[in-house]
């Protein structure tokens, strides 16, 4: 921190930062992967932050609509020359770039991302060649057009089509139907002149599933949308409104046969369709997705644990004691409960996300020497750990708001924009009670085989037969070992009653519907347990001073035993633990809460989150709360005037009306 902010810091995060047990800097290079990628990012941090171009005259919060837009598509485009002029990929602006640069998205964002990703996923080397050096320059600007007003998750049941003419070698795009309007595309609404499309590929009447096509929709020199295509924009959301989620429409219109993209099928000239060496080779792009859509929720998550943590530290109310002064809220075990488990959830999702990139870097490594076997289980574990990353992230920064009382539900907090861009992330690449049950398709396939004696995949070795009896001790080895024997039961019983209802001459889907309660509660209950499991071997194995270990170890145990209190029937049904069990690791949570409790602020500061970043009134370094939150309050338009307009034109005439 700069001199400044050390000299007008308030006393009590002094005091606070004064009780750290370990080294910080330590912390910051573990969660950046390195000493090395602490200093790009702090450089990188350095350069846009300092630049006035980010700051804005007028708070964003008292923007029109139209006006947002505008201000956010300034700083995005100016992002790109920036990054130009620099020599900064898209790559490398998306590793070490500062994170929440522009606060609510902005209309560049899947430019950068999806499309780009979109290219390298699906496009085979010529069309890389091609399109990829056209949206590093910004020579063309896209976005990623899946989703469908009446399809989402439900890839095959997409409408759009992509009929192929062999006389004039070129795609007929067309919506068939209202619900097959394209809806929710980022930077679709005003900003885009081209889409990675996905469409049903048809070719002689037959139709042979959705494939990714590049369609160019709007007019390079004019902006203007090109004929038999309506495009525009869907109207404000919960968050993300300087982005401009748009929506799209196709009456017959013609792509040449060179813009679908080929890295994995392929159709020639006349028409010959060539299908992929293998079904689900291009499931890569959308589980590194959902991998990053982990680690975003945890950055979410980071923010909204430090603004609560810090202002918790600063804000005094009631009293603790009769007659004594006002304590620190953070001193409440209440307080303490809402906040210091998020605090550990931070760290939770960042190993679990870890080390699923590890097996998506490996299972792509097999996949170029023809070895798919990965591909199920990479699947399962993306799905299931964007659906709980979500959850978690989303449950957790509104615990984080409520705990910051009144001051939370300002705009100024940041908390509520946190929150609006969080809770997305339940919805959209692949809404989550559907992969949810796409992970239980996967744990009931595996709980079969294993009965068989079928060997199983690591993440799911657990579910071979084993039995459920048995000491389980309460270290945090044996709290994983609990885990796995609970949710090898669920899955056990579920499927016995699956079975059941089959036998009983049920339809297997309508008896799978009739279980998709348990099915969703057995995949929760199986990625809760990875988490854990990949929590505790972490903590075990990093190679850190024994300061930081010890902190990491009091997380992970909270951690544990939070979710255990929470789905504690679970763990008592399955008599893997006693009601006595129960009640031993509850006293010890609140022992660990108050242990816990002299190092969280000191925990969240290793976050290293810039006040700019962070844009938040309760939750800046320095804690002057107060101060931030009427010198914002005064920047409000109302306050320009003792008298608003309004008054004369309303308020006045009612008051003479005498009523």
């Amino acid at each position: 921190m700069t001199s400044d902010a050390e000299r007008f810091c308030v006393s009590d995060l002094k005091k606070e930062r004064a009780n750290c047990s370990f080294d910080r800097e330590e912390l910051t290079n573990l969660m950046d992967g390195g000493k090395k990628m602490t200093e790009i990012r702090r450089k990188y941090a350095q350069s846009f932050l300092s630049d006035p171009v980010y700051d804005d005259a007028t708070p964003p919060d008292y923007l029109s609509h139209e006006d947002l837009y505008g201000n956010e598509l300034r700083k995005a485009c100016h992002t790109l020359r920036k990054m130009n002029k620099e020599g900064i990929s898209i790559k490398k602006m998306t590793m070490h770039g500062p994170r929440g640069l522009m606060q609510d998205g902005n209309p560049l964002m899947l430019h950068t991302g999806m499309f780009y990703d979109a290219i390298v996923g699906h496009g085979n080397k010529e069309q890389r060649e091609k399109w990829l050096p056209l949206a590093e320059k910004a020579d063309i600007i896209g976005t990623y057009a899946q989703t469908e007003m009446g399809h989402g998750t439900f890839l095959r049941g997409l409408e759009t089509t992509a009929t192929y003419d062999k006389s004039t070698k070129e795609f007929i795009i067309h919506s068939p139907t209202l619900s097959a309007t394209k809806w929710w595309p980022g930077g679709l609404g005003k900003t885009a002149n081209h889409v990675v499309l996905m469409a049903q590929l048809h070719i002689d009447g037959k139709a042979l599933g959705p494939h990714p096509f590049m369609v160019q929709i709007r007019d390079l020199e004019t902006h203007r949308s090109l004929p038999g295509i309506t495009v525009g924009e869907i109207g404000p959301r919960a968050g993300l409104n300087s982005n401009d989620n748009g929506f799209l429409r196709f009456d017959h219109h013609r792509i040449p046969r060179t813009n679908m993209l080929m890295k994995h099928s392929q159709v020639l000239e006349d028409g010959t369709y060539v299908k992929p060496p293998h079904a689900k080779l291009s499931y890569g792009t959308m589980v590194i997705t959902r991998v990053s859509l982990v680690f975003h929720a945890c950055l979410q998550l980071r923010s909204a644990v430090t603004i609560a943590t810090r202002y918790s530290a600063v804000r005094h109310q009631s009293e603790l004691v009769p007659g004594e002064p006002e304590p620190q809220i953070f001193d409440y075990q209440t307080q303490q409960y809402k906040i210091i488990p998020q605090i550990a959830s931070v760290f939770a999702l960042f190993f679990a996300a870890q080390s699923c990139g590890k097996t998506y870097i490996k299972a792509m490594s097999n996949i170029q020497e023809g070895d798919m076997e990965l591909l199920p289980e990479l699947h399962a574990l993306s799905s299931g750990l964007k659906a709980i990353g979500g959850k978690d992230a989303s449950a957790g920064v509104e615990i984080c708001r409520l705990a910051c009382g009144g001051h939370g539900y300002i705009a100024s907090s940041n908390l509520p924009r946190i929150y609006g861009n969080t809770t997305c992330i339940i919805t959209y690449e692949g809404e989550n009670t559907v992969l949810l049950l796409q992970v239980a398709r996967y744990l009931i396939k595996s709980f079969r085989s294993g009965e068989l004696g079928t060997p199983l995949r690591k993440s799911v070795a657990y579910l071979s037969a084993q039995s459920t009896s048995g000491e389980i001790n309460l270290t945090n080895e044996g709290l994983v070992e609990a885990y796995k024997k609970s949710v090898s039961a669920m899955v056990a019983e579920t499927e016995g009653r699956l079975r059941r209802l089959c036998d009983s001459g049920l339809n297997y889907h309508h008896a799978w519907n009739k279980c998709s309660v348990s099915l969703v509660k057995c995949a929760e209950a199986h990625n809760r347990y990875y988490i854990c499991d990949q929590f505790v071997k972490n903590v075990e194995s990093l190679e850190v001073s024994p300061g930081l270990r010890n902190v990491l170890r009091d997380l992970c145990r909270l951690y544990l035993i939070y979710h255990i209190s929470l789905n504690e029937g679970m763990f008592l049904k399955a008599g893997v633990l006693s009601p006595g069990d129960i009640e031993i690791l509850e006293e010890e949570m609140s022992e660990l809460l108050a242990k816990l409790r002299p190092q969280a602020v000191s925990i969240v500061d290793a976050f290293d989150i810039d006040d700019k970043l962070l844009n938040s009134t309760l939750g800046a370094w320095d804690g002057n709360v107060y101060q931030r939150l009427y010198d914002e309050a005064m920047k409000s338009p109302l306050n320009k005037t003792d008298v608003p307009k309004a008054y004369k034109k309303y308020l006045k005439p009612m008051i003479n009306a005498k009523l």
